[in-house]
């Protein structure tokens, strides 16, 4: 477990072990009451503040690495979500690489705007100049 919480803590994490009651009665009325029925046996809870993706990740690869350590649920954003929902958002990229991703999709109709409204200035110059030559050599 040491090594579990010293993992999660490099990526500014943290995970806290509790006691069912206990965890029962923080839950009430929070978010994290979605998954209040789950609170059954040694639980332990992993909490991150900027990015869920991160912690199902870590999670789930100390999972595959320590067989007696298991996973029952999580809640992300308010809303509860089982281990093959754990293990679809683990699959997704980061938050920053998400936002990148979406500002490459943003800005690239825009790019590709820049470039045609530049070939027709371009297309432009060049008909003016072979005019221009056209001219000077006929008078």
């Amino acid at each position: 477990m040491s090594q579990m919480r010293r993992m999660l803590k490099e990526a500014d994490l943290e995970y806290r072990v509790v006691k069912n009651t206990l965890a029962k009665i923080a839950a009430e009325e929070t978010p994290v009451a979605a998954a209040k029925d789950e609170f059954v046996g040694p639980i332990g809870i992993a909490i991150g503040y900027d990015d869920p993706v991160i912690v199902a990740k870590k999670v789930i690869d100390y999972s595959k690495e320590n067989e007696k350590f298991g996973i029952k649920c999580g809640v992300i954003e308010g809303k509860f979500v089982d281990l093959e929902g754990l293990k679809q958002v683990a699959k997704l990229p980061s938050r920053d690489v998400q936002l990148a991703m979406l500002a490459g999709a943003m800005a690239a109709p825009m790019s590709k705007m820049a470039s045609l409204l530049q070939a027709t200035v371009q297309k432009l110059g060049y008909a003016l100049n072979a005019l221009k030559d056209k001219k000077a050599s006929e008078g």
